[in-house]
């Protein structure tokens, strides 16, 4: 159970954040060097042996790596970076916002032409008026070709599905809802045959609903005979004939009755940071989705005090809350996490993703009554910010140590003289770790708030 004695206040967090982002643009230049080297095109993916690889049959991290240059950029002020991910964007990303064949959007387009939209709207980057109608037109496509790859399993629910095929609901998709969301905000509609239009924000709110119902767990539902409030499945199994559901699965957690703590990662962020934008929609939209806020405060409630309760004291979780090896560490969830135990990995990765998550609930919440979220996440971005977790070796490319990918397909490299996969780190760690860097520089200073919406939108009330 993560420690929540006391709430780490912001100012203790500027030399940590300063020393992240030092060590944090080397190891980005020392990446896009060995890349020109080794004239690697494929999309990298994780450390072996501390320098990053691929893992190639989709291009899902590659714009964590660009994303990465971009909030590098942000937080120092570095022209060169901004420029060289730029045109890194345009040139690599691009070909990404009309692939029909996978549910990653928000992690490849989102995180590098979402962003550069905001860069320019919060003043960044100098206004242009073309540059910008770039960004828009890719943002547009992005979010109506992922809202294409739909299915509709009746009473107003569906999902975007995986790319295991239109029966398959991952956890991990709830934050390229992003991409609906910011496609809608642009003006882009999704038409199908005979001109019918789709409303992306529709589409956004009935994936949200599904997962709601068949991702997480409630003390309302009895799916199954594990349920317990904020256990999360990787996935959700249906019949696509008649939109029934089937079970839960799971690609890269333990089993489908446990929690894999990187999809649980992934339902508290996206589900912050969308309810942080429902909460500033006009009184047509509040009312045409009803209740729609209070279902996401509920599921963000139940999953992040999950979070809390199965986490070790430092705010690091093992990449399985069932993980079978877990049973050799004694009371695991009351001590801190050991990322160089004989039985399972940790995944820090979780831990970067989760960190930022809670501190947005706390806030919408309020001092008060989201204190416990504040601390939860201010306490593992205070254990991430430090050894043994942030990487400050130059010869080491990575910038969070202990991640995992896949550990049951023992994708993950495990070093010699160890059982377990630690020392290494992955692209969406890395990034995630950035972005929570710069989402606490934000709180600590004067800037405007950090959020995927900042840029220049605005909906009709009727």
């Amino acid at each position: 159970m993560i420690e929540t004695k006391e709430l780490i206040p912001l100012e203790a967090f500027k030399k940590p954040l300063e020393r992240m982002w030092e060590a944090s643009e080397k190891k980005l230049w020392a990446i896009e060097k060995a890349a020109d080297e080794t004239e690697t095109h494929h999309a990298l993916v994780y450390t072996q042996n501390g320098h990053y690889t691929s893992q190639s049959w989709t291009d899902w991290t590659r714009g964590f790596r660009i994303g990465s240059m971009l909030l590098q950029a942000e937080a120092t002020d570095s022209k060169e970076l901004l420029n060289y991910a730029r045109e890194a964007t345009i040139q690599q990303i691009l070909p990404q916002t009309t692939n029909f064949g996978v549910h990653d959007h928000g992690f490849t387009v989102t995180s590098t032409f979402g962003t550069l939209l905001r860069q320019m709207d919060e003043g960044m980057i100098p206004h242009n008026e073309w540059e910008r109608r770039y960004y828009v037109h890719a943002l547009i496509t992005s979010g109506i070709v992922q809202a294409h790859r739909w299915t509709d399993i009746g009473e107003n629910l569906g999902f975007i599905h995986s790319f295991n095929g239109p029966h398959s609901l991952f956890a991990d998709t709830i934050r390229s809802l992003r991409a609906l969301v910011i496609a809608h905000l642009l003006g882009g509609v999704l038409r199908g045959e005979e001109d019918e239009m789709f409303e992306l924000l529709d589409r956004a709110v009935a994936h949200i609903r599904t997962t709601s119902r068949y991702i997480v767990s409630s003390a309302f539902q009895d799916r199954d005979g594990y349920a317990e409030a904020g256990r999360v499945a990787h996935e959700a199994i249906f019949n696509v004939r008649t939109g029934s559901y089937r079970c839960p699965s799971t690609q890269q957690g333990y089993s489908p009755f446990t929690t894999w703590t990187r999809g649980l990662a992934w339902i508290i962020l996206g589900y912050a940071e969308l309810l942080e934008f429902f909460q500033l929609l006009t009184e047509r939209y509040k009312t045409k989705y009803g209740d729609i806020e209070h279902e996401m405060h509920n599921v963000l409630t139940w999953t992040s005090d999950y979070y809390i309760q199965n986490s070790p004291t430092c705010g690091v979780p093992y990449w399985d809350t069932g993980a079978p090896g877990l049973k050799n560490l004694g009371d695991w969830s009351r001590q801190d996490a050991d990322p160089f135990n004989e039985w399972e990995p940790v995944d820090s990765s979780a831990a970067a993703i989760t960190a930022q998550g809670l501190l947005r609930f706390g806030k919408i919440l309020g001092p008060q009554s989201g204190r416990k979220y504040l601390m939860a996440g201010r306490k593992i971005a205070s254990t991430l910010l430090d050894e043994p977790y942030l990487s400050t070796d130059p010869n080491h490319q990575g910038l969070l140590l202990h991640s995992v990918y896949h550990w049951p397909r023992r994708w993950d490299y495990v070093p010699e003289g160890s059982s377990v996969a630690n020392g290494e780190s992955v692209m969406w760690g890395d990034y995630h770790l950035r972005e929570l860097a710069l989402y606490l520089g934000r709180l600590s200073g004067s800037e405007e708030y950090y959020a995927f919406t900042n840029f220049d939108w605005d909906l009709p009330d009727e």
